[in-house]
């Protein structure tokens, strides 16, 4: 599928979707749980529901119900339902539920499409496996398909911090361990997203230690308890409508979001509002309205999701704008860096690659033939751009949008973007 998009500016109150990273911790958590939980206002899109899926094949009962999940949990007793798990996608949901597969005794594969296969899985595999599962890839390349047999007995392991997901997977997975563990975290990148797991295990009484987010001390034999939790708006789908009310002439407000929640992407806010931006928080919710925006140097080390929409704001923005230290955004769906530097070239972008990062100087954007890749931050974050190009931009694979944000374009639209789907 394609998306058409034209200049266009966007007017009036946008209701942004549950955040992904909490609806699949929540889910995997409850799973987990002894007892039945209720997951309020979780994110249905493609990411969220292969967790759903996955949970379900490790022996947990979910019935989705308009606007709430009910979720039977385990108490920790994992079964196999199906010995085969496809993620799709989703690639925080395999490395969740490669630690969770490790609590049983079953020979679980899990899988998943074509990018999901290509992320890497060794570190993660390894670190299991010191903490006594059984964990081979199939194909030897340290990547899915792999086979998981438990069961975690606890002990010593470190992990390679190069994406949050495998400390995350470790931390909600080894509390139900035969015993304690102790994690050595190597080069954390995504620090909020491991805040983000430690608040869940908080508000659940989870017993553990934690020492500058590189040693870990995590008590054995624990459990979780059943809950009921409304999952809060995320910010890194409000990311793009942030960035498209800062670089058009728009006036939006964006409802549901919440600054004291862990989510790391919420520093989009202060940095489009240090670029020139014209942000304000009110009663009603994020105001955003256009400004003359300025280049600068952004450590995007905590907000790797963020990258595709700050290049586009980028060409915006008067003289350079320097995206760095995110070496992650290598691995995520695609190269998340490679990707936008390829795609908005194609638009007229000044744009140039770091190792870690980009480069971009102020561009005036033409409209131009495009591909998303497949990514969905890539399409959303190209059909952003498309509304300051002069001309038609046409971006293709635009139903990747359905794994993280399904009702994008339909957003964008009733808020007067030239976007149409074809």
């Amino acid at each position: 599928m394609k998306l058409i998009v034209e200049p266009s500016n966007l007017n009036g109150v946008i209701n942004i979707p549950a955040s992904k990273s909490h609806t699949i911790r929540a889910v995997f958590i409850a799973s987990l749980a002894d007892g039945v939980s209720e997951v309020i206002n979780p994110l249905e899109s493609a990411d969220g529901l292969s967790a759903v899926e996955a949970c379900r094949c490790l022996g947990a009962e979910i019935e989705e119900l308009d606007n709430k999940w009910i979720i039977r949990g385990t108490g920790g007793n994992i079964r196999a339902a199906k010995k085969i798990i496809d993620v799709g996608n989703s690639g925080t949901t395999a490395r969740f539920c490669t630690g969770s597969a490790s609590l049983g005794k079953d020979l679980i594969t899990i899988t998943g499409d074509d990018q999901t296969r290509r992320r890497p899985m060794q570190p993660l595999i390894d670190a299991l496996n010191n903490l006594g599962a059984d964990i081979k890839s199939i194909e030897n390349n340290g990547r899915l398909p792999i086979s998981v047999k438990g069961r975690l007995k606890g002990g010593k392991t470190e992990v390679s911090g190069m994406t949050s997901q495998f400390i995350s997977s470790l931390l909600i997975n080894c509390p139900l361990s035969d015993g304690d563990s102790e994690i050595h975290v190597k080069d954390l990148n995504e620090k909020p997203y491991v805040g983000m797991t430690m608040w869940w295990l908080n508000k659940q009484g989870i017993v553990y230690k934690e020492e500058n987010l590189e040693r870990f001390f995590i008590k054995g034999k624990q459990s979780y308890k059943p809950f009921k939790e409304t999952v809060p708006a995320d910010f890194s789908s409000a990311t793009f409508f942030l960035c498209a009310g800062a670089i058009t002439n728009s006036v939006i407000t964006l409802k549901g979001l919440d600054m004291d929640d862990t989510q790391g992407d919420k520093r989009v806010v202060n940095i489009l509002k240090d670029m020139g931006a014209n942000i304000n928080l009110t009663k009603k919710g994020i105001e955003v309205k256009g400004g003359n925006l300025k280049g600068m140097e952004i450590d995007m080390n905590d907000i790797p999701d963020a990258l595709p929409a700050m290049a586009v704001v980028g060409c915006i923005a008067e003289g350079k704008t320097i995206l760095r230290n995110v070496p992650q955004a290598r691995i995520k769906e695609t190269d998340r860096i490679a990707v936008m530097r390829e795609e908005l070239s194609k638009m007229g972008a000044d744009i140039e690659e770091l190792p870690d990062g980009l480069i971009i100087r102020k561009s005036k954007l033409r409209g131009a033939k495009v591909s998303g890749h497949s990514d969905h931050r890539a399409v959303m974050s190209l059909s952003v751009a498309g509304l300051i190009a002069e001309g038609r931009t046409e971006i293709e694979s635009a139903e990747a949008v359905n794994i993280t944000f399904p009702d994008f374009i339909d957003l964008m639209k009733n808020s007067g973007a030239k976007i149409k789907l074809i």
